[in-house]
């Protein structure tokens, strides 16, 4: 079969903290010919990067706790612990020059090293929504506070925790895509990082 869709119509509904679009469309079928006309909303402009910060002397993680209006009714109380991150403007910075913003305002770190481990989608059936994960070398003896930009509503406090702790509280405490998927690439790849950040062993 050919993979070919078909754009019908689309429509700006919500164009405030995130920017909504309806879409009518029509996709070739596994069957062949074309499925039925469907019409489906899709959050647009969303491109951004999440950062686990690491401090590999230590053996511990920096991250970071916020309310998240996303959880409200579902997770009580609706704050979550998760790694460093921030949207993106892809025309004007680059997903590098945002995860070393965001770790100083979110977090109040200063990065000794960075490294990309990938970009992933986040829902493809509802948002355009890509993540570039990082890993981050920081001094976790110098984290903590509350940071956050107040014009922007933001309030994080920063959470020391150790890299096994962190590990056993996935999927539970620790329960987003980014922080989740992070620290299970630590733990795959933590040998060769080290190797990498030039950590003595």
């Amino acid at each position: 079969m050919t993979q070919e869709y078909e754009l019908l119509d689309n429509q700006t509904i919500l164009d405030g903290f995130f920017q909504m679009k309806r879409y009518r469309l029509r996709h070739s079928s596994f069957h062949g010919g074309w499925c039925t006309e469907i019409t489906r909303e899709r959050i647009e402009r969303l491109a951004a990067v999440s950062v686990l910060l690491y401090d590999p002397l230590e053996d511990s993680l920096v991250l970071v706790e916020q309310f998240r209006v996303g959880l409200m009714g579902t997770v009580d109380p609706p704050w979550s612990i998760e790694t460093v991150s921030g949207f993106c403007d892809r025309t004007h910075e680059t997903p590098e020059s945002v995860a070393r913003r965001e770790v100083v305002e979110e977090a109040g770190c200063q990065l000794i090293a960075l490294t990309h481990i990938g970009e992933f989608i986040v829902s493809p059936g509802m948002s355009v929504e890509r993540i570039n994960l990082y890993c981050g070398r920081v001094d976790a003896t110098r984290a903590g506070g509350i940071h956050g930009l107040e014009h922007e509503g933001e309030e994080m406090r920063v959470v020391t925790m150790p890299r096994e702790e962190a590990v056993a509280a996935l999927f539970g405490r620790l329960n987003t895509t980014s922080v989740i998927m992070a620290v299970q690439w630590l733990e795959a790849n933590r040998d060769a990082l080290l190797k990498q950040w030039r950590v003595p062993g």
